[in-house]
């Protein structure tokens, strides 16, 4: 209950409209420090890395806090989607799923991550539904969408799809964005005091500039998300024994869909010839981590 109250109270204080001009300059000053103190605190204690690819990460929300929440969500979506039906391809989706999932599982293992290798809760599951679509929860729960499967096209196929959702969980993206979400909030209320003594005008065009700006920033952060899980799947995909090579041809039968696309610059996700191209580049790589990796787990 207290944890409850306090999310509240965080939530509330983040969304809240601040009015800060009748503030004395003081006052003002002050509560601007404790701002530039706490993004400050937050940000040199929440710099980590993210395993293999060696990416500094800014994220300061727990698993401890996002586990439980994501666990009853993924049970919640399950009770108001159907299942597939389809037998054997729910049995692959299984049985590629943990496949991968036991090659992350031995990695972390190996490299000083046991505490986090715990805290999955593997699960696997195909839902009956024409949206080309998939992905996993924080702490290992997936989702597959009967209508990814013709883009999949085969086991490699759904083994590099696999891998990519896996790898968002791997890496901590859910938790990143959310802390990004945080930050992002604390920055508005920055740009809020520091124009606090300006003109209606002068302060209605930092607040968009900041919110165009924030937003470009959060749609690039999301691409970054995707170029690493690109590389992380490809990486858990091979050590699991799957062919690399199929994961750039999933986005090449992706490509040939059609449909227009945003600019990059405006896309949360890279377009499909950029992906084509960095996973065709990266498999030399992916197959030498894969095979270094899998070297060093049968050495333990």
């Amino acid at each position: 209950m207290k944890r409850a109250r306090q999310n509240f109270l965080t939530k509330n204080l983040f969304n809240r409209e601040f009015n800060v001009i009748p503030f004395k300059n003081s006052k003002l000053n002050h509560i601007k420090r404790i701002v530039s103190f706490l993004i400050v605190i937050l940000i040199a204690a929440s710099c980590k890395t993210v395993p293999i690819t060696g990416r500094k990460t800014l994220n300061f929300i727990p698993d401890s806090q996002v586990l439980p929440m994501a666990f009853a969500q993924y049970d919640g979506f399950l009770r108001e989607n159907s299942l597939s039906k389809d037998a054997v391809k729910t049995q692959q989706i299984k049985d590629i799923g943990n496949r991968i999932s036991k090659a992350v599982d031995r990695f972390m293992r190996a490299n000083e991550m046991t505490e986090e290798a715990n805290s999955y809760r593997w699960e696997f599951n195909l839902v009956e539904d024409e949206t080309m679509n998939a992905w996993c929860m924080p702490g290992g729960k997936v989702v597959f969408y009967t209508g990814i499967l013709p883009i999949c096209a085969n086991k490699d196929g759904i083994a590099a799809v696999m891998g990519h959702e896996i790898a968002h969980a791997f890496a901590k993206h859910g938790q990143e964005r959310m802390s990004q979400g945080v930050a992002a909030q604390l920055g508005g209320m920055a740009v809020a005091l520091g124009t606090a003594n300006k003109s209606e005008e002068a302060r209605q065009i930092w607040n968009i500039a900041y919110g165009v700006g924030s937003q470009l920033g959060m749609l690039k952060y999301s691409r970054v998300h995707e170029n690493e899980a690109d590389k992380l799947g490809m990486v858990f995909m091979i050590m699991a024994g799957y062919q690399p090579r199929e994961a750039v041809n999933v986005w090449i039968r992706m490509s040939q869909l059609g449909g227009s696309q945003p600019p990059e610059f405006l896309s949360t996700h890279p377009s499909n010839q950029s992906r084509i191209k960095t996973l065709t580049d990266y498999i030399p790589e992916a197959t030498r981590l894969a095979k270094k990796f899998n070297a060093q787990m049968l050495a333990q």
